[in-house]
Formats: C-alpha cells, structure tokens, sequence
C-alpha cells in the first residue's frame, strides 16, 4: 500500500480572456503573473489507511467519554446540590454556580435535567449501540418526558437525523 501521491492539476479560467498559462509556471506566485486567474493550482491526494480494530475500539471508547462529559457535569452539581456541599462559601445554589463556574442561574439545573436523560438512554440501549446525546441542547426538549417516551422519541430523531446525533430541532419536530 505504499503507492505514490496522486497528483492532479486544476484549472481555473475567468470569464472572459484568451491568454494562455505557460506550462512552467505551477509553482510560480500567482501574484507576479499577468492573469491570476488562470493559475495552475497541484493538489495531491492522500491515501488514508482504514481503521484497525484496535484503533476503532479506541475511537468508540473516546467518543463515548466525551458524549459522557457533559452529563457527568450534571451528575457532579446534582451531587453538590443535594448535598448543599456549597453551604461553606454561599448561601444558594445558584449564588454557587454563578460564582464557581459563571453559570446562569437555570443552566445547573437544565444540566442536571440532561444527565438524568443520558442515563435513562443509556440503560434502554445495548452496549456501544446506541447513539447518545452530546449535549444538553440536544435531550432538552425530552427531559419532562417519561424515560421510556425519552428512549421512543430519541429513537425517532436519530431515525430522522439519518442515523447520526439529532440536534434539539430534530426533537422539537417531533
């Protein structure tokens, strides 16, 4: 599979003129020639090598660790929440959340709201099947829905987004 580059040359015309580009002049700056827009550009393609399953493995891992990040967010200030564990620097949560992280005061909470959804997605689903969430846009308009109606109409938005990570106007639509 060590085969060489491919090259090809393409051309770009203007609209209207009959010059001529000199075959020499590739890798000359387009800026000293008299039409620029007759410049002769090299693009080379590049053979990328296929996946190896050691390395598709390694992909799946990581791509479920940061689809997890966001909802792990929410799990940690659900913990800090219930726990009050903000009670020796400010009085509220959101005083807390606003001064630790900059957070508005209902993002703590639409976070907190989204990883109870990732989690309900995740426990409906077989193991590295399933297409999950990557943010809490995405799972907002499902979060006062009953987990198994979160599971039916995440499945219809993946459906819907062609078999990719839907956006929130995927779940919206539905």
């Amino acid at each position: 599979m060590n085969n060489p580059p491919l090259k090809r040359k393409k051309s770009t015309s203007a609209a209207s003129d009959d010059s001529k580009t000199p075959p020499d002049s590739a890798n000359e700056d387009i800026s000293q020639q008299e039409n620029p827009a007759l410049a002769t550009i090299t693009v080379t393609a590049v053979e990328v090598p296929e996946l190896t399953e050691e390395e598709q493995r390694d992909r799946l891992h990581l791509e479920r660790k940061v689809e997890r990040a966001v909802f792990e967010a929410g799990k940690a200030l659900m913990e800090l929440r219930d726990r009050r564990l903000y009670r020796s620097t400010h009085s509220t949560f959101e005083e807390y959340c606003k001064d630790r992280f900059g957070f508005q005061r209902r993002h703590p909470y639409r976070l907190i709201e989204a990883s109870a959804v990732f989690d309900n997605l995740m426990k409906m689903c077989p193991i590295g099947t399933q297409i999950l969430p990557t943010s809490e846009r995405q799972v907002r308009p499902i979060t006062k829905l009953e987990p198994q109606q979160q599971w039916e109409v995440w499945q219809r938005a993946v459906e819907e987004a062609g078999g990719k990570v839907p956006s929130a106007y995927h779940l919206l639509k539905l």
